[in-house]
């Protein structure tokens, strides 16, 4: 068997470890800190799409990662017993003018050849049972969108790994090819080590309401992801601050948040809020993930960058990283690679 050493508990260090490991490779996967202890041990899970236009490279790889979704946590699911709180209920958008309308309806027919009959994306002046006020009187509602609870699935990820024998540990010694998942801490160090940025934290606040949605789909209204849990709970999120004094502390901007979350939803001000979570997400310098060889450690590889759409993209890239590890087949696509982002 290969030996895989995985430096990072977060989504991507612990999909591409079990990927590896479903494929007979031996994993140990190391985290000072623990499971899911950074960005990845977020509230929201929004699973949304890039809308159907203008596509590339980028937008065709979410697109796949999406629909491999269900049965990738569906498998970490029966494995490790443990949920990860996946469903895939799709979304609601309530369009704000007549030019957001028109804009609407091209998407729709996009969506219908670049979402390839798979899932949809269209206008309706018919309410969903659950939205908020449209002012033109219309709503998009597509059928790609999916939840996940991002705590919950790195810790189905870790429950399904250990039934397969893998160690997860705080400190352990390199064996065999490692990769690093470290987030913000090995984007930081190697703009330190490269004399120039790598990427950057974007900080994010989000809050959890007690109020139960939980068969229905999730929203997308003034900017804000309302994000139903199984669990009961409602996530809203998230603020994006590039400046910050402590990643960790929520602040004033989430109390702004929260009172306009009310605003699109006059239900949640008589609804507990359960958490306030505050943490910084990896954003590299191209804004898109970082997949492949390791900049600045020698023979080893890298997956970060997964800023806000890091477990919609899971999937793929635990399957095209594990191509490249264990087999050496590189199907990255260019603007994923290191070198895009210096």
């Amino acid at each position: 068997m290969d030996d895989v050493t995985i430096r990072g508990a977060g989504i991507f260090g612990l999909s591409i470890a079990w990927e590896c490991v479903r494929r007979g490779a031996k994993v140990t996967v190391v985290d000072p800190q623990g499971v899911a202890a950074g960005s990845s041990g977020g509230i929201v899970g929004a699973l949304a799409p890039h809308v159907p236009e203008n596509w590339n490279s980028k937008k065709a790889f979410q697109f796949d990662s999406l629909m491999m979704a269900e049965l990738f946590w569906k498998q970490v699911e029966q494995i490790g017993g443990k949920s990860a709180g996946y469903a895939r209920l799709g979304r609601v958008q309530p369009v704000v003018d007549s030019a957001a309308l028109e804009l609407a309806y091209a998407r729709g027919q996009n969506a219908k050849t670049l979402w390839q009959g798979l899932a949809s994306w269209s206008v309706t002046d018919t309410p969903p049972s659950w939205a908020p006020p449209s002012p033109t009187g219309f709503w998009i509602v597509d059928s790609l969108t999916a939840r996940i609870n991002p705590n919950a699935a790195c810790h189905a990820l870790a429950a399904a790994l250990q039934a397969k024998g893998v160690q997860i540990a705080r400190q352990a010694d390199d064996r065999g090819v490692v990769l690093w998942a470290t987030g913000l801490h090995d984007l930081l160090r190697i703009s330190a080590l490269r004399g120039r940025a790598f990427g950057i934290g974007v900080k994010g606040q989000a809050a959890l309401f007690d109020f139960d949605q939980s068969a229905a789909p999730q929203i997308f209204a003034d900017t804000l992801h309302f994000v139903p849990h199984e669990d009961g709970t409602l996530a809203v999120g998230s603020t994006s601050e590039r400046e910050y004094e402590d990643a960790d502390t929520v602040d004033g901007l989430l109390d702004d948040l929260i009172e306009q979350a009310q605003r699109v939803l006059p239900e949640l001000k008589s609804a507990p809020i359960l958490k306030r979570w505050a943490g910084v997400r990896p954003r590299s310098r191209s804004r898109a993930p970082v997949l492949g060889a390791h900049p600045t450690e020698n023979g080893a590889f890298i997956a970060n960058g997964g800023f806000k759409i890091g477990f919609g993209m899971a999937p793929k890239i635990a399957q095209i990283m594990a191509d490249l590890i264990l087999e050496g087949r590189d199907a990255i696509p260019t603007e994923f690679r290191p070198e895009a982002s210096f």
